[in-house]
């Protein structure tokens, strides 16, 4: 079945296109399996609402079960602060994406680059051009997924097309739960 991704002039990826996972047990696995992952947290974090809980909440608990870094973008940070959570790193998203495509870059970390970077909340449009940036630049040493209710066909990871928030949220609590467990 042929998921189309939210913006429709990105259905045409070249030979490549995501991996659609709607398993929270199967996306649980593939971040644990990450030696150095990162969170990138855009402003619609800030924005969305998932049936009354803000949704960089979510991320936040998500950052918590797991020990990942996390990369506030635009004016994430401030929100994050007010919620009792300093961010690892504050970048541009543009700035951290040209970090990524650099094998050497140390990370936000500095213990050497990422090799799995999540995205969420980024404007749908910024997120996509800045994945596919990655697929043709960082793919030997770079693996990316997406948290976001929409298709994103140039993350290597992503989730369908989400059409109802209880959805979304049904998706995220059990993933951070089957994260929490594995820990």
């Amino acid at each position: 079945m042929a998921v189309v991704p939210f913006h429709r002039v990105n259905v045409l990826t070249g030979i490549k296109a995501s991996r659609i996972i709607e398993d929270p047990v199967q996306c649980a696995d593939l971040i644990l399996k990450a030696r150095r992952p990162l969170l990138i947290l855009g402003a619609k974090l800030i924005e969305w609402s998932v049936d009354g809980k803000l949704a960089l909440e979510y991320v936040l608990d998500l950052a918590r079960a797991t020990g990942i870094p996390t990369c506030a973008t635009a004016h994430v940070k401030g929100k994050m602060v007010e919620l009792g959570v300093i961010p690892e790193s504050v970048y541009d998203v543009v700035e951290i994406v040209n970090a990524l495509k650099d094998p050497d870059w140390r990370g936000v970390k500095k213990g050497g680059n990422h090799d799995l970077v999540i995205f969420l909340g980024v404007r749908s449009d910024l997120e996509e051009q800045c994945l596919s940036v990655l697929k043709h630049f960082a793919y030997k040493h770079l693996k990316t997924m997406t948290l976001d209710k929409y298709y994103f066909p140039h993350a290597n990871y992503s989730l369908p097309n989400f059409r109802k928030d209880a959805q979304w949220r049904e998706f995220l609590e059990e993933l951070i739960a089957n994260l929490r467990k594995e820990r």
